[in-house]
C-alpha cells in the first residue's frame, strides 16, 4: 500500500523484529510499531496494535517463528492463540506454521507465509474488480483493506485494482464505531489511494440504499463457516439485511485462509468481546497533537461492545476469494 510517499506493507520480519504499522494512531501520525519477542507480538494483536483477519494470521505466523527462535514454541502457541478468538487466519496461520516447522528458527516458513496471503490478497482485487463499474457508488464497512492483511485488502483490494484500471466510481465508508475503523483507516487507505469517497455515519446507509445511491456492497470476513455463514464486524448483518431489501449485492471478499469449513454454521463461531470502554468514550487527537481519550456515556451506563456479527449465507450474493467470485 502506499503511504508516506512509499511503498509499505502493513507488517512484516525483520531481523527476528516484527514491525508493523501502528493502526491506533492512524490517520494522524504514522508510525512503525516493533515487537521484539512473542509475547509483545501477541500484545499488538490483543491492544489491535495489529487487526484485520489475514493481518492477525500473519502477524501470528511471525510471533510463532520468534517462538522458535527463543525455543519456546509451545509457549508462543499458547499465547497467540488466545489473543483474538473470531478470527480464524489466527488458528490457520499457526496450523501452518506448525505443520512446516522442521525445528529451525522458522522465519522463512512465516515470510512465506505471509508472501502467500499477500498474492491471495491481490488474486480478490483482480477477480473483485470485475464487479465495479463506471458510475457506481459502492458501500464498506470497517476496514478490510491493507492494514486489515499483509498488502492489497480483501474488501478494498478490488478498488484499488479498479481504480489501477481507470474505472470511475465512488465509496461510502462506515465509520463504523465503536473504534472508527472505517473513517480512521479505510477513509486513510482510499485517500492515499486517490480513491473517490466520503465518510459516513453508521446509520446513514439504509437511507442512502432506500434512495438508489448504492450500488453494490463489499465487506470483508473474520470467519466464514462451512454453511456460508460470515462473521464480520459488528453492523455487518444490518447492512446485509438493508442491502437485500433494496436489492443490492452484497458480496463478501476473503481469502480462503477465512474459511472454516468444519464449523457447521455461524452460530458456532466465537464472537468477541471488548472492553466497555471503547463504547462508553472515543480516542482522538488533540489540536495540539496529542491523543487522549473522551468519555461520551454516562460512567455509570453499562455497555456492550461485541465486536462481531454473523450475516447468514442467504443475504450473501457472492463471495470473492482468490480463486475467483463465486456467485449464490
Amino acid at each position: 500500500m502506499k503511504a508516506e510517499g512509499r511503498d509499505y506493507r502493513t507488517l512484516w520480519l525483520e531481523d527476528g523484529v516484527v514491525k508493523m504499522i501502528n493502526q491506533p494512531l492512524l490517520p494522524h501520525r504514522f508510525e512503525i510499531h516493533e515487537c521484539r519477542d512473542f509475547k509483545e507480538t501477541a500484545d499488538a494483536i490483543s491492544s489491535m496494535v495489529v487487526r484485520g483477519a489475514p493481518a492477525i494470521g500473519a502477524c501470528a505466523c511471525f510471533g510463532m517463528a520468534q517462538g522458535a527462535l527463543a525455543d519456546r514454541l509451545a509457549e508462543a502457541e499458547k499465547l497467540l492463540a488466545a489473543t483474538r478468538p473470531t478470527a480464524y487466519d489466527l488458528f490457520h496461520a499457526i496450523n501452518y506454521f506448525k505443520e512446516n516447522h522442521d525445528g529451525g528458527n522458522g522465519s522463512e516458513i512465516a515470510q512465506k507465509y505471509a508472501d502467500e496471503s499477500a498474492a491471495r490478497c491481490e488474486k480478490i482485487g483482480i477477480h473483485g474488480a470485475e464487479l465495479i463499474e463506471d458510475g457506481m457508488n459502492l458501500l464498506t464497512h470497517c476496514n478490510a483493506g491493507a492494514l486489515g492483511c499483509v498488502d492489497w485488502g480483501t474488501a478494498t483490494a478490488p478498488m484499488r485494482v479498479a481504480k489501477e484500471k481507470g474505472v470511475d466510481f465512488h465509496v461510502w465508508v462506515d465509520e463504523t464505531r465503536p473504534r472508527c475503523q472505517g473513517s480512521r483507516l479505510t477513509a486513510w487507505e482510499l485517500v492515499e489511494a486517490g480513491i473517490d469517497h466520503t465518510v459516513i455515519a453508521d446509520n446513514t446507509a439504509g437511507s442512502l440504499m432506500s434512495r438508489g445511491e448504492i450500488d453494490l456492497v463489499i465487506v470483508g470476513a473474520d470467519r466464514v463457516a462451512g454453511n456460508g455463514d460470515v462473521a464480520n464486524k459488528v453492523g455487518t448483518y444490518t447492512k446485509a439485511v438493508l442491502a437485500a431489501e433494496n436489492n443490492i449485492p452484497f458480496y463478501v471478499a476473503a481469502p480462503t485462509s477465512t474459511f472454516h469449513s468444519d464449523l457447521a454454521s455461524g452460530t458456532e463461531i466465537p464472537i468477541e468481546n471488548r472492553d466497555e470502554s471503547e463504547v462508553s468514550g472515543m480516542w482522538g487527537f488533540t489540536e495540539e497533537g496529542t491523543m487522549r481519550r473522551i468519555q461520551i456515556a454516562p460512567k455509570n451506563s453499562r455497555c456492550l461492545n461485541q465486536a462481531f456479527d454473523v450475516t447468514p449465507k442467504k443475504y450473501v450474493t457472492g463471495y470473492i476469494t482468490e480463486n475467483g467470485v463465486e456467485k449464490l
